[in-house]
């Protein structure tokens, strides 16, 4: 019996090689991407130009005199802020195919102080009986304003995010929801005349689990819709 040739793993024939070239040969390089970080601070400058925009035309006394005069309320558009800035964070880092779950965390802190403190709203009239409560038809209003304001910041953030080709689009598109609705209710702060009562904060609480769901679906699609355009591209 002939013994069988052994063939170095390294080696390869001229029909193989051709075989590889013919795959590679229509590929193209894909440009690097910025740190999450940078990406998120871009986003965010994106956020700070529209509360820019909108402090120009706010009664910048009348909102300082109102978060004074209740820190709950103070406490709760703090909590709004570092919860928009951590979840575009971690919406960028959970982009990546490298980045563990536990990035979906990262917002709690900034959420926890957001929703505890807005839930002493409830008790407004104890904690600040002076205040003057928002009316039970100013709740659509800003149900509305946060929705519709959400809407271009969540557009931007999930464009910003696809050209990573998330592998769980799930987290990323909720934590992507999360920053947008912060972001709408930091600027719906400024043009708020009304202290927060507990029909106001209802509408703000559904009005952000809407973003989110919203985000969460057609942000799924969108991204899958780019991955179908890359895949077809590629052939």
């Amino acid at each position: 019996m002939s013994a069988t040739r052994k063939v170095p793993p390294d080696a390869l024939t001229a029909q193989d090689e051709a075989l590889i070239a013919s795959l590679v040969e229509d590929l193209q390089p894909t440009p690097r991407l910025y740190p999450p970080l940078l990406r998120a601070l871009l986003w965010l400058g994106v956020v700070t130009l529209c509360v820019a925009g909108v402090a120009l035309y706010a009664d910048l006394g009348a909102f300082a005199r109102r978060l004074a005069a209740a820190p709950d309320l103070a406490l709760a558009y703090a909590g709004s802020v570092v919860t928009l800035a951590l979840a575009a964070v971690a919406a960028f880092h959970l982009a990546l195919p490298d980045r563990r779950d536990r990035w979906a965390l990262l917002p709690l802190p900034g959420l926890l102080l957001w929703v505890g403190a807005s839930g002493l709203g409830c008790f407004r009239d104890w904690i600040a009986p002076e205040t003057h409560l928002a009316p039970l038809r100013e709740a659509p209003e800003c149900f509305m304003f946060i929705v519709g304001l959400s809407a271009p910041l969540a557009a931007l953030l999930v464009y910003m995010l696809a050209r990573a080709h998330p592998l769980r689009p799930g987290p990323v598109t909720a934590m992507a929801g999360l920053a947008a609705a912060a972001a709408a209710n930091v600027l719906l702060a400024f043009m708020h005349p009304f202290d927060a009562g507990f029909t106001d904060l209802a509408s703000h609480a559904v009005a952000v689990a809407v973003v989110i769901l919203l985000n969460m679906r057609f942000g799924r699609r969108y991204f899958s819709g780019g991955e179908a355009a890359a895949f077809a591209a590629a052939q």
